[in-house]
């Protein structure tokens, strides 16, 4: 675009925005007509269902002795196959590794070796491991696996797995390790296996299904292994749920055991069991057709509390005292009817779980977390970025839909990405600080600048983009764009190809045709400041648009303020650009019901390149302020055409986005 010379001006301080996050509301029903309430009185239960379910800590007795971090502090890495899954989780250097889809093990039933210092999270509902198991050798410690699913090693008519050890996660001899949220189903032995004085682990709302052994505990005639066991669901297994041997504590609650196998076998189809030495305790859960729902051996003790029985029959054991938890840990527990209303919704792989990239904890730039996401990514990742400035560019291909980019900070002017490349030295969109070339990108609370500063240089091409994009279905909200000529540039992959763009609750900044491009862009409930430039005659123009002519929908201002401390009647709404002469690209803007400054001109739209501005679509609709006016210069849009010229108009497109319908 034509250069027009000036100076950026000091911009205004920003204001606060305060995002309201609305807790997650499950309405919980009680116990149905005719479930038994377990005769021993249960501590008090929380009944009320909270905001979040789970944190990112572990809990229990993972927690405890130095605590379970896995591979906090070590490389995040994103796998999508077995040999990189396979390369780090047995790496000797702890790994946060992120798995991303399912991967097929081979040879059936094989060994995925976990060493020390790993995390092992599945990317939202995505993550599975198929065919194979995650396996801990003795003297394996801090290690957390999360979100995953690990299913369907079974052998055809090995019911018993006396031909296979194909469990989906065993270890032996190891010590702090949280298992927490996976889904293991459909093995060739058992599911879960903690064997061999294993010691501080915490096993958490995971869903157990569709087995004969569940989940065993012990091995070992030492009496040493410490586990919480809480929020899980057992469901269409038969034992171990678990089998507890020769543990010194074991404690079990909120967990859920529901559509046990009837097979009409008389002992060995049964729910929890204290075996040899263990003390356990079980508190608030929720047995359903359960056969022999809990039981102890003479020489263990069961202590269990609060606990619902709804069709069970065979043991219910309890003696002795066990010991009290709460002398190791604090926890949340609940109410046992609430159980299965909870564990249903919470346990197994979570979509929030896993799908978040924090800069600079996990990777030390933005561009580093972009590029561990995976191509094709389905999933929404989330790229949380601390406060601070990062100087450098950043550039989403469009090989990585579904990414949101938010700042974490108070104020969006506490996070910045910015650099201070010109035209100059790249052409226009190598100028960019950011480009979004990737569809279903959303950024939040968050500044993009382009400091390049046009009045210490010379040049011919002092164009400096803050943010470009190509992608379609962008949203911006509370984030800030800052720069002089071409500040933001909203764009599709080519003329008749739309894309769409969402800015809401933000501020736009710049001097020369500032807001650009042919994309369908919103801008709604904004400040746009027009910068001045010294002039006393002409300061700049907001607006460029591009747009193809097959597309009714350019840019629509709406709901905003435009506020400029340029002289009066210096500043133009806007002039149509067609890149090239490109005749197709038929400029359409729309500004209404927005409040317009005493800078803006009288005729505040102007020709371009040798295009007369009255051959574009532009039109205002209800603006109001110092600047606003009904002339002959001024088109102004009819209440009819207004009507199909709304926020949702421009928007819908053919797969009906409504990206402002959550507010």
């Amino acid at each position: 675009m034509t250069h027009l010379h000036g100076k950026r001006l000091p911009r205004p301080g920003y204001g606060r925005t305060v995002a309201a996050v609305l807790g997650l509301v499950a309405a919980l029903c009680l116990g149905a007509v005719g479930e038994a309430q377990a005769v021993s009185p249960a501590p008090a239960a929380s009944t009320a269902p909270s905001a979040e379910r789970w944190t990112d800590q572990p809990h229990g007795f993972a927690s405890l002795a130095g605590g379970t971090t896995g591979g906090a502090g070590g490389k995040v890495v994103t796998v999508t196959d077995q040999a990189s899954l396979a390369k780090y989780a047995a790496a000797e250097e702890p790994y946060v590794i992120r798995v991303s889809g399912a991967i097929a093990v081979q040879p059936f039933g094989s060994d995925i070796v976990v060493t020390s210092n790993k995390t092992l999270i599945g990317v939202g509902e995505t993550g599975e491991i198929v065919h194979g198991e995650l396996h801990l050798n003795p003297g394996t410690s801090n290690v957390i696996i999360r979100n995953l699913t690990i299913r369907d090693s079974y052998v055809e008519g090995d019911w018993d797995g006396k031909t296979t050890d194909f469990d989906a996660i065993q270890m032996d001899t190891v010590d702090h390790v949280w298992i927490d949220h996976n889904r293991l189903t459909h093995m060739g032995d058992g599911l879960l296996d903690i064997r061999k004085d294993s010691r501080y682990i915490t096993v958490s709302y995971n869903q157990f299904t569709n087995h004969n052994k569940a989940f065993g505990i012990g091995w070992t005639t030492n009496v040493q292994t410490e586990i919480t066991i809480d929020h899980n669901w057992f469901t269409g297994t038969k034992q171990r749920n678990p089998s507890a041997d020769n543990c010194a504590y074991a404690h079990l609650y909120n967990n859920y055991l529901s559509a046990q196998v009837s097979d009409g076998d008389p002992t060995w189809t049964y729910g929890n069991w204290s075996r040899g030495q263990t003390r356990m305790v079980i508190e608030n859960s929720y047995y359903d057709g359960v056969q022999h729902p809990y039981q102890a051996d003479t020489t263990a003790q069961l202590v269990q509390r609060g606990s619902i029985l709804k069709n069970v029959s065979g043991r219910q054991d309890t003696w002795g005292t066990a010991f009290d938890p709460r002398e190791f840990y604090d926890y949340r527990l609940d109410a046992a009817a609430a159980v299965p209303a909870l564990v249903k919704k919470f346990s197994g792989p979570q979509k929030r779980i896993g799908t978040t990239l924090h800069v600079p904890a996990d990777y030390p730039t933005v561009q580093a977390a972009v590029d561990a996401v995976p191509d094709g990514n389905a999933v929404p990742v989330m790229i949380a970025v601390a406060p601070g400035t990062y100087r450098a560019k950043v550039h989403i291909p469009a090989t990585k839909p579904n990414i949101v980019l938010r700042g974490t900070g108070h104020d969006r002017s506490d996070t910045v990405i910015v650099f201070d490349t010109p035209a100059a030295y790249g052409g226009s969109t190598g100028s960019a600080t950011v480009r979004i070339a990737a569809n279903d990108v959303t950024a939040r609370n968050l500044t993009f600048s382009n400091d390049f500063d046009e009045a210490a240089v010379e040049l011919t091409g002092e164009q400096a983009l803050a943010m470009k994009t190509t992608g379609d279905r962008i949203v911006f909200e509370d984030t800030a764009f800052l720069g002089n000529q071409d500040t933001l540039m909203t764009d599709s992959p080519k003329l008749d190809v739309i894309s769409r763009v969402y800015i809401r609750d933000s501020y736009i900044e710049g001097d020369v045709d500032f807001v650009y491009g042919r994309a369908t862009t919103v801008i709604e409930r904004s400040v746009i400041r027009a910068l001045s430039r010294g002039s006393d005659t002409n300061n700049g123009y907001i607006t460029a648009a591009s747009t193809w002519t097959g597309n009714p929908y350019g840019f629509l201002i709406t709901g905003s303020k435009i506020v400029s401390d340029a002289p009066a009647a210096t500043f133009h709404l806007g002039r149509p650009w067609h890149p090239g002469g490109e005749p197709n690209a038929v400029a359409q803007v729309l500004i209404r019901d927005t409040w317009l400054p005493a800078a803006i001109k009288s005729s505040p739209w102007t020709d371009m390149s040798g295009f007369s501005w009255k051959d574009a679509r532009f039109t205002e609709y209800r603006n109001f302020g110092p600047g606003a006016a009904v002339t002959e210069d001024r088109p102004q849009m009819s209440a009819d055409e207004a009507r199909v010229h709304t926020v949702a108009d421009y928007l819908r497109g053919t797969d009906g986005w409504a990206p402002y319908a959550r507010h």
